[in-house]
């Protein structure tokens, strides 16, 4: 799941499976680190500036996340286009609601705008934000449109259009072939990263981002067949959270004093592609966990309410953050820039609680109810 997948009701949903509440933990972790990454735009923290970056790679995770909950929560019952339906209710009433938050601060009417990261109004750009279609175009205009945060939509979108048909020939494979989907599809991302890097000007280097980031959907797809297979991978989740720490300080480092030597640089080119590797394994660790009832601090009672509001935090905080940059200005880098972070987090996650408990949460129950009812 993008940060619109949804991984915590869904996961609970379907008898005889086991709940896998920590990956509503996970979500919010991954939000965080996006929320760190943007952070970056205002005011950004020596050190803590060399790390942020990676927190832009929560997205992939989210990716992964959202092929994985939403094959590992299917039910045979539910017909193609209430699938559709339950998508639609899922993101798009908290999107809608996000969006208008967000129009008055990223545009203006004046065709010379305050600000530089303030757009004159286009009522067809914003046209593409409404119908979730901004994040086919590579232009920065329309793919930060209306609510920038929103072009990860549009890829799941893509991806929710794809799921029924791709579920069903998944159905079909065993064990075996699910591994080989999942070492294939991470093997085409690799290649794919690979060819862009030597080659940038070419045609590839341009394709859509709900093209170029299909593989980590069916990675999670993956991992989820291999889980309702009954594949439990006798490996803790430490492993996978010390990796994912090891890389990310290798790359800091490496960063940091200027290592030139070919396994950094590629290992640097690749850095997404190998983190959706470790993601994929994390996804993999922490359900299997959860499947066996072993405890896990990330089914703790704040981290799935926090899970549960990182869809509408992943919506809003960019918003929130640019207010605070017009109102104070960029900041130069600074330890003192630790405080604009409370009061960007703390008014963030207020926000993104009401989105959720008025908006979101109630009238995607209300559509799931209706959709149960009348499209099954």
């Amino acid at each position: 799941m993008t940060p619109a997948g949804g991984a915590g009701a869904e996961t609970r949903s379907v008898p005889g499976r086991p709940r896998l509440d920590s990956l509503t933990g996970l979500r919010w972790w991954a939000a965080f680190g996006v929320f760190l990454y943007h952070m970056l735009n205002f005011a950004p923290v020596p050190v803590l500036s060399s790390f942020a970056p990676y927190g832009n790679s929560g997205v992939a995770f989210f990716f992964v996340l959202s092929g994985f909950v939403l094959s590992y929560s299917a039910k045979a019952t539910t017909t193609t286009r209430n699938f559709y339906w339950r998508r639609f209710a899922r993101i798009y009433p908290a999107h809608l609601i996000a969006l208008l938050l967000a129009i008055p601060v990223f545009y203006s009417f004046s065709p010379d705008p305050q600000h530089d990261w303030v757009k004159p109004v286009s009522v067809g750009i914003l046209l593409l934000s409404v119908f979730l279609l901004q994040g086919w175009s590579r232009d920065p205009a329309i793919l930060f449109s209306g609510n920038p945060a929103a072009w990860t939509l549009t890829v799941e979108a893509f991806f929710y259009a794809l799921h029924p048909w791709l579920n069903r020939a998944l159905d079909l494979l065993r064990s075996r072939g699910a591994t080989v989907l999942i070492l294939a599809a991470f093997v085409v991302a690799l290649g794919y990263r690979v060819a862009v890097v030597l080659s940038p000007q070419m045609w590839w280097a341009a394709l859509p981002l709900p093209i170029t980031r299909l593989n980590e959907f069916i990675i999670g797809m993956g991992l989820a067949r291999l889980m309702l297979l009954g594949i439990r991978i006798p490996i803790r989740p430490i492993l996978g959270y010390l990796l994912l720490a090891g890389f990310i300080l290798w790359q800091v480092l490496g960063n940091r004093f200027g290592f030139d030597d070919v396994l950094f640089v590629w290992a640097r080119n690749l850095h997404e592609e190998i983190l959706v590797g470790v993601f994929a394994l994390v996804i993999l660790t922490v359900g299997t966990r959860d499947a066996h009832g072993r405890r896990s601090l990330l089914r703790a009672r704040p981290l799935l309410h926090l899970g549960a509001w990182s869809f509408a935090f992943y919506l809003v905080h960019a918003t929130v953050m640019y207010v605070f940059v017009a109102a104070f200005g960029k900041q130069p880098p600074s330890f003192a820039n630790l405080l604009w972070y409370v009061p960007v987090f703390a008014i963030a996650l207020l926000l993104s609680w009401a989105l959720y408990r008025f908006v979101e949460r109630p009238l995607e129950l209300r559509m799931r109810r209706w959709g149960d009812r009348s499209l099954n």
